[in-house]
């Protein structure tokens, strides 16, 4: 297939998603062009290694000041400034270009999260006056109104709480419409599918001019569930030893649900862990750590940022936690975790999305005392670490590997070019 893959970010290896979608689809033989958007040279960096494995890349760069204004001249409107953030005149007239040049060519295009959800919009626009029926296929990846619910109730982010409450209103009635918008829409979850379902049949659209309002129903196929996956050979097992009585929580900590996590496992759960075991050791490794974490002072307790390569904290660790009072989606630092065989305590809200049963896979603790019970049996239990560990190993073998998921992805294409036809 041809394939044209807009993604608002730069894919990278903490982007795992479009990283790895948009390299598979390439090395299963897919002619697969990338548009984008760079923030830095780094990015610009990881851009020309995908070049590299054959990936055509069309790219612009973003720049805070131009996001910035993005956001501001939405301020008094009604659509969300999600879907404003990352948009680029200069890859918006790159997409016009590419598409009048090579419109009958592309088979189907793929555009990722409500950011990107415009560009998509665009294209929409250019195919309807074009004489060519090509499938777009919108990733939401997660329902964002369901992220934001939850975040306006429990974060411990004070900007999380201002923004999310800000853009909630908004965010449910824009993201409820586009799922009208595209031929199919994906999501990581059951959980989230049932979210923007629920969204689109609470809201009512004017479809014409002259028509009343009207409730829009949904095909059964348009939302489409495709999972997370991950890097099976990049996370595996190592067999260095691990340290004693040392937990490992992950993630990039500008995110709001991943700081109020980090907050609750300082504040709530590790209390009652070092009660009993005084000696615990906690690791938080992500990038951009706010004030309210790079400010902790705790012997016990390292921030250690960004890092040039997550796994040796994940191998090292004796335990890896996802303590999330709120997310949505899959939580790749579970997934991660378990590849490298390190077991794992989470919430329940951090594995909703996964097919997985308490005490088999991992431990789940509801409550910060419960969390703390499932991490004292794991620390003092080195046969339960073993067990779970491989369990865990085995799961992601099964149900996340991303050579699976791309070719269900291809499945997915083939069907919405069928339809389209």
């Amino acid at each position: 297939m041809n394939i044209l893959f807009l993604v608002p970010y730069t894919p990278t290896l903490i982007r795992t998603r479009p990283y790895n979608l948009v390299r598979g689809l390439a090395r299963r033989g897919n002619h697969v062009t990338l548009a984008t958007l760079w923030e830095n040279e780094q990015e610009r960096a990881a851009l020309a290694q995908l070049e590299a494995e054959g990936i055509c890349v069309l790219s612009a760069r973003l720049t805070k000041p131009r996001a910035f204004w993005n956001m501001l001249r939405l301020l008094p409107s009604h659509t969300p400034l999600q879907a404003a953030y990352c948009w680029q005149p200069e890859l918006a007239q790159l997409l016009n270009s590419q598409f009048a040049i090579r419109n009958s060519q592309f088979d189907v295009i793929h555009v990722e999260h409500l950011r990107g959800a415009r560009y998509g919009l665009q294209l929409q626009s250019a195919i309807r006056n074009s004489q060519f029926a090509i499938p777009v296929v919108w990733d939401s990846v997660d329902c964002i109104s369901y992220l934001f619910e939850q975040a306006a109730r429990h974060s411990r982010s004070p900007f999380g709480r201002i923004v999310t409450r800000l853009e909630l209103p908004r965010t449910r009635r824009y993201e409820a419409w586009l799922v009208s918008q595209f031929d199919r829409v994906l999501v990581t979850s059951r959980v989230d599918k049932a979210a923007l379902e629920n969204l689109v049949s609470s809201f009512k659209f004017q479809v014409s001019s002259a028509s009343q309002p009207v409730t829009c129903n949904l095909k059964p196929e348009t939302i489409s569930v495709l999972p997370n996956g991950v890097d099976l050979d990049y996370f595996a097992p190592s067999n260095e030893p691990r340290d004693p009585e040392t937990i490992v929580f992950t993630g990039k900590m500008s995110y709001h649900a991943n700081v109020t996590a980090a907050l609750h496992l300082i504040n709530d759960i590790m209390p009652h862990v070092w009660r009993e075991r005084p000696d615990v050791r906690v690791n938080i490794v992500g990038q951009n750590p706010p004030r309210a974490l790079s400010t902790v002072h705790c012997p016990l307790i390292t921030i250690f940022g960004a890092v040039p390569d997550l796994r040796p904290y994940l191998h090292h660790a004796t335990l890896a936690v996802a303590p999330m009072p709120y997310g949505a989606g899959i939580q790749n630092k579970v997934l991660e975790a378990m590849a490298c065989a390190t077991p794992v305590v989470a919430s329940p809200q951090a594995v909703s999305a996964l097919d997985i049963a308490d005490g088999e896979q991992l431990l789940v603790g509801q409550d910060p005392e419960a969390f703390a019970r499932q991490i004292l049996r794991l620390v003092s239990d080195r046969e339960l670490q073993t067990r779970l560990g491989l369990a865990g190993r085995r799961y992601v073998e099964r149900q996340h590997d991303w050579n699976k998921i791309v070719e269900r992805l291809e499945a997915i294409y083939q069907e919405a070019i069928q339809s389209a036809a």
